[in-house]
């Protein structure tokens, strides 16, 4: 499948996995727009706990595909919501996108997700278990939209984003079609340290 221009690099994956400081930095370093559907939900919505409260999941599930529309069309970088790709449409419309896996081991989660308010986690006593259940359940789902898959469980997140940034240049480079030399010529060339 030929893809256009006009794609996303796409962060998916569990709670925790560090989409959202991870695709701010790999938009910052590719000079690309960001977009985070869990923060377009809270710009239009509010807190997504008392989202999940007052409607329930499948309302929240309604919101974020909306969400999920708004940040593909946008392109640029785009941070999804840990839950996004239960959506089959979410799903389908992937695989026009560049999608990147981040994972992260339950030991590191715990550290991550300690203390925050994240509605899918309040359910029991102890979120690393609900956590892993969660992620279990969605782990095939994960691996069938990626592209590429990259582990945040050790060493700087910078590490990471490099990884991520090397991978989307070599795969423009490779994809990149006639009318694509804007495209190309602005993911080859590396930033500048800010």
């Amino acid at each position: 499948m030929t893809r256009s221009s006009t794609e996303a690099i796409v962060l998916v994956g569990p709670m925790g996995a560090g989409k959202t400081s991870i695709g701010r930095r790999v938009a910052r370093e590719l000079q690309l727009p960001f977009s985070d559907t869990d923060s377009l939900i809270v710009r239009d919505h509010g807190p997504i706990a008392q989202l999940f409260a007052s409607h329930g999941e499948a309302r929240f599930r309604e919101i974020e595909r909306g969400a999920v529309l708004e940040a593909l069309a946008q392109g640029g970088v785009v941070a999804l919501g840990g839950g996004a790709v239960l959506d089959a449409d979410t799903r389908a419309d992937l695989s026009a996108h560049h999608v990147v896996l981040l994972t992260v081991s339950p030991r590191i989660v715990r550290a991550r997700i300690q203390g925050a308010s994240r509605p899918l986690l309040a359910d029991g006593d102890d979120p690393v278990a609900r956590w892993e259940s969660i992620m279990a359940s969605r782990s095939a789902l994960y691996a069938d939209v990626a592209d590429v898959t990259f582990d945040t469980s050790s060493g700087p997140l910078s590490h990471v984003v490099s990884d991520i940034v090397s991978w989307v240049r070599g795969v423009v480079e490779d994809h990149a079609g006639p009318g694509d030399e804007n495209v190309r010529d602005a993911l080859s060339e590396p930033s500048e340290s800010k």
